[in-house]
Formats: C-alpha cells, structure tokens, sequence
C-alpha cells in the first residue's frame, strides 16, 4: 500500500499546487540490502557453485523473477573461469549496444567491450547473406581487433538467437574460443532452440559457458551476468571502455 506522508503547498505562477511526499524507502544501501536479502529467502541458491550463484542473484536480482535461478544451466567451473578472465582485462563481445550499456564500468578491470553490430558494412553483409544485422556482426568478432582477441575474452549475448547460433557455427568451424559464453538471448522465435544448442555443443566443445533455458532473457540478464564475474558484490576502481555508443538493439 502506497501512503501519503505529507503535503507541501508549492505556489507556482497564479496556481497553488500540492505536493504529496509518498511513502516509499530511498536509502540506495538498505535498498540494495533488502533486494539480495529478499532474492535469497525467494530462489534456491544453495545449489549453485561459489563461482556462478552470484551469478543467478543477480539474474533474479535483473529479471524480478526468482524462476531465473531455477532455469539456469552452467558448465563446470563456468563462473571461475569467467572472472578469470574479466579480472585479466579480457575483452568482453556483446551482441547488442543494450547488453553494453548495461555492463557496470567501475567493475572491469580495463576491460574492452565490443558491439559490432552498427559497424559499417554490417547491414550489407546480412543483406547479401540473407541473415540478420546481428549473426552478420558475429562473424566479423573473429579478427576484430588484434590486441582484443576473441581468444580468451568473455562473449555476451542477450538479445538474437541468430547471434549464439552464428558463434557455435564459427566454434563448430574451428574459430578461436572464448573463455566464456554467456548466453541469453530472448525471445519466441530461437531463443530456447539458440540455448539448448549452446548447451549440446558446449559440452561438445568443453567450452565454458552460462545459460538460461527456455525463452526468457534479455539484454538486461546478459549484462547482470557479466557484472556479477566482473566483481561479484564489490566494486573496482578501474573502469573499461566501450567501442561504441549505446544505440540500440539489432534483429
């Protein structure tokens, strides 16, 4: 229930206005507290490894869902190896501008963040290809940049299917390898099919990786994934730099 503490008179121009001051808590801290008190009393964390239940408080934490912890899927080791790799300054591959702008700087360690999908050329090559703007910007992630490799670094995708199929394709094809893939595209159309995939082939491929079944996900998770390796529930003074602007999400 949503009460009225107080009221104010405000005078503006030749009309009274009222303002009401509604209960409601504003301390960030005990906001913050509250939150991961409450996500733990709601899912079942205790099944999860050290190195990813940080990783499902802050999927529940981003989605309001305490399912999204009961539908995750992990390699062994996945969560380990990830925060490995964030905290050795590893680019991190986003599929949408929306998952890196969701990415929490102060947490990276020096950390790229690379969102190909608005390059120039990108909606040419998915014309020509008969595919969509993101599968098309994955494939230019295998010689993006030299001093950031798609060797080692730490793969996020949280919107197109079309994306995590592209990556296994080019894995299955003898692509570098990422350190990590986290996976979490959303949606009706590929979004479950997109994850049962990476699940077959990641084991096939012992490639590590974190997943959410079915067909929720998002930008928002994929970016809660990530900040949960990169620093857990603490904070680095070291920030990273993004490639590009934020400018929205691809097919």
């Amino acid at each position: 229930m949503i009460m009225i503490m107080a009221t104010a008179t405000i005078t503006t121009g030749m009309r009274a206005m009222t303002a009401e001051r509604l209960d409601y808590l504003r301390d960030p801290k005990e906001i913050y507290r509250r939150s991961f008190e409450m996500i733990g009393a709601a899912a079942d964390l205790d099944r999860f490894p050290a190195d990813v239940r940080p990783v499902a408080e802050r999927l529940v934490h981003a989605s309001g869902l305490e399912t999204a912890a009961r539908d995750l899927v992990f390699s062994d080791g996945a969560g380990a190896v990830g925060r490995r790799a964030l905290a050795a300054g590893a680019p991190i591959y986003v599929d949408a501008e929306m998952v890196a702008a969701g990415i929490i700087q102060k947490r990276l360690s020096g950390n790229r963040v690379i969102c190909t999908l608005n390059d120039e050329g990108i909606a040419h090559r998915a014309a020509e290809q008969g595919t969509t703007r993101s599968a098309a910007a994955v494939e230019t992630w295998q010689n993006k940049l030299p001093d950031c490799p798609l060797e080692g670094s730490v793969v996020a995708i949280g919107n197109a299917p079309t994306a995590l199929f592209r990556l296994l394709e080019g894995l299955l094809a003898g692509w570098p390898r990422p350190a990590l893939v986290l996976g979490f595209p959303v949606g009706f159309v590929g979004a479950a099919e997109s994850k049962d995939a990476l699940i077959k082939y990641g084991r096939q491929l012992d490639l590590p990786f974190i997943t959410l079944t079915g067909r929720m996900g998002g930008s928002a998770m994929a970016a809660a994934a990530v900040n949960a390796l990169a620093g857990g529930k603490r904070e680095h003074k070291s920030g990273g730099k993004r490639e590009h602007k934020s400018r929205g999400n691809g097919e």
